[in-house]
């Protein structure tokens, strides 16, 4: 039996190598594995937080150049700190967080398609003025002495909207949209073409029913005979008929009016008596003439009243943009930044 020992021990170390070899080498492997899989499940912290970062650097590089009105002079800051104080001049702070954050796409919209156009006749190379002719802008000094004690906590909530929608714009076919927005909507608005003079795809006829909710919903007006035919240039007679109505926009406003042998827009209007909206009727108290309106502003793409209604029933700020812009997408605004930087 001694002879055969050795080979019996030979045997039993081959057999314990085969046995663990392969457990060797599966054990490492098959933790690589998961661990492939794993990231590939979850990308990793660090990108995500390089990309974010990549864009607020970005933001900050490129500057917007704010004709005062005012002082004369020219306010320089970055693009993402015009976009706070535009949402903080446009829209009351007590609005909700969703709604703030749609005002904060179509201001921040209308400043990046305002800068890639490179079109501005203001002194001084500034790019927007800070009234409605463009976006009405508050700096944080302005904005401390309006808001006083509760400066803090409305400003706390509107960067919150403004960061949190960072590098977001909205387009249409690629390109950055006319992002019109205005106060409070009839109950509808109305298509870019009853207001102005291009249709614009995006810019159709929906319903607002949030807006009867809103403080401007409804206005009067009370002027003089004499003022009324001076500033329409028109002649009244005794009756108590003002006008007549003869046709209305898809968002039930008035399109045309004519007086005796004159017609004129419901623009036109507007404008000459300096009226909420275009939504008016009149009524004739003896030298005195009412005039009854509905809404407020041209009633053209965004409402923010509504968006505000939509915002309390739960809607979030992209339900919001895409019920007023009609088939628009929320992108990233890196191509257009780029083409600034490019261009510096």
């Amino acid at each position: 039996m001694k002879r055969y020992k050795p080979l019996f021990i030979t045997a039993a170390v081959l057999f314990t190598v085969v046995l663990i070899i392969p457990a060797l080498l599966v054990v490492p492997f098959g933790e690589k594995a998961s661990e492939e899989s794993m990231e590939s499940v979850q990308p990793p912290k660090k990108e995500t937080e390089s990309a974010s970062a990549k864009k607020k650097q970005n933001a900050t590089a490129v500057e917007v150049a704010v004709y005062r009105t005012e002082t004369k002079e020219i306010e320089k800051l970055p693009l993402e700190e015009y976009v706070v104080g535009v949402v903080a001049a446009e829209m009351p702070a007590e609005f909700e967080e969703e709604a703030l954050k749609a005002q904060a796409l179509a201001a921040r919209t209308y400043i990046v398609k305002h800068l890639t156009s490179g079109s501005s006749n203001l002194p001084g190379k500034a790019n927007v003025t800070d009234t409605v002719q463009d976006q009405v802008y508050h700096n944080r000094k302005e904005l401390k002495k309006l808001w006083k004690g509760s400066y803090e906590e409305k400003i706390q909530k509107i960067e919150e909207a403004v960061e949190e929608t960072t590098g977001e714009i909205l387009t249409y076919n690629g390109d950055p949209i006319e992002a019109t927005f205005f106060s409070t909507s009839n109950g509808y608005t109305d298509n870019s073409e009853e207001y102005w003079t291009n249709s614009i795809p995006y810019l159709k006829s929906v319903e607002s029913p949030w807006d009867k909710k809103s403080p401007k919903f409804t206005a009067k007006k009370v002027i003089s005979v004499e003022q009324f035919e001076k500033s329409l240039d028109v002649t009244l007679g005794d009756g108590e008929q003002i006008g007549q109505i003869i046709s209305t926009t898809p968002g039930k406003r008035v399109e045309k009016v004519k007086f005796d042998n004159k017609t004129l827009s419901g623009k036109d209007v507007r404008t000459k008596l300096e009226l909420a909206s275009t939504d008016f009727s009149f009524e004739r108290h003896g030298n005195e003439i009412t005039i009854n309106t509905k809404g407020n502003g041209h009633g053209i793409g965004m409402s923010q009243y509504g968006a505000n209604g939509m915002a309390e029933e739960g809607k979030d700020y992209q339900d919001i943009v895409h019920h007023y812009y009609q088939d628009v997408s929320i992108s990233s605004y890196d191509q257009e930044l780029n083409s600034l930087m490019a261009k510096k």
